[in-house]
């Protein structure tokens, strides 16, 4: 039987009655055309399911009360930060919804040398809210209960310059044709994998990751796409580190 899971920006405990918001009230209503008596699952993010049940379903209005609480174990002991630049079109939500199933712990946009896409302040903020729903999207369907960290979209200077000091995350930049291969690393518990726009990093760009810290991850001899150079990577990597 399928599971149906919703997100809901809220503080969620077992006994409490909770009215959905609209967007998912409707669907749950309108598109799923549950009914008063059926099951479903809430969940906000903090690592736990939910489990409830419709208590009313009316036009666009839904109202649900949560039965109990249960743990959910479905994130990587792998934690991915995929540092993305941006894409153009359906591209970059491809990327965000599929790396969001494949179990990223973070998403960051950045903007490079090469980077085709401009973003002004107003529509930064809509791609980002877009982005962020995408991703929930994808934990529903996906299972996790725990929702990726999405990030503002900005340069890849500002976003070096922030990195913290910390030695201990394995730093990874795609570079088609040089690098080591994903099963030649050292074992490690946290990777941040660094994947450049259209083209590739521009000459300013390489230098930059590098003095960061970053090592060159080759995905062998065939040149990939934006949209799936990451993705393939993020494979690899849980593949052989994480829980794939």
């Amino acid at each position: 039987m399928r599971n149906i899971r919703i997100h809901v920006a809220a503080a969620l405990q077992p006994g409490a009655e909770v009215s959905l918001p609209a967007p998912a009230a409707a669907h749950v209503v309108r598109v799923l055309r549950l009914r008063a008596g059926d099951a479903l699952t809430l969940f906000n993010g903090d690592g736990h399911d939910y489990p409830a049940r419709l208590t009313s379903a009316n036009g666009r209005d839904a109202v649900v009360q949560i039965e109990s609480r249960q743990a959910i174990s479905t994130e990587s002991p792998l934690r991915i930060t995929l540092a993305q630049a941006l894409a153009r079109g359906e591209k970059m939500d491809w990327i965000v919804q599929k790396a969001a199933e494949l179990g990223v712990a973070a998403i960051v946009p950045l903007l490079t040398e090469r980077s085709e896409v401009k973003l002004d302040e107003a529509r930064a903020a809509k791609r980002l809210e877009h982005w962020r729903a995408v991703a929930i999207a994808a934990c529903e369907q996906s299972g996790r209960a725990v929702v990726p960290a999405l990030h503002a979209a900005q340069p890849l200077a500002a976003w070096l310059a922030a990195l913290d000091a910390d030695t201990s995350s394995t730093r990874l930049v795609l570079h088609p044709g040089e690098g080591c291969a994903a099963r030649a690393l050292q074992p490690t518990s946290r990777a941040t994998l660094a994947v450049g726009p259209e083209g590739g990093f521009g000459d300013s760009d390489l230098p930059a990751l590098h003095a960061a810290g970053f090592a060159n991850l080759s995905l062998g001899p065939r040149i990939l796409r934006t949209e799936t150079a990451g993705l393939a990577a993020i494979a690899a990597l849980q593949a052989i580190y994480g829980d794939l």
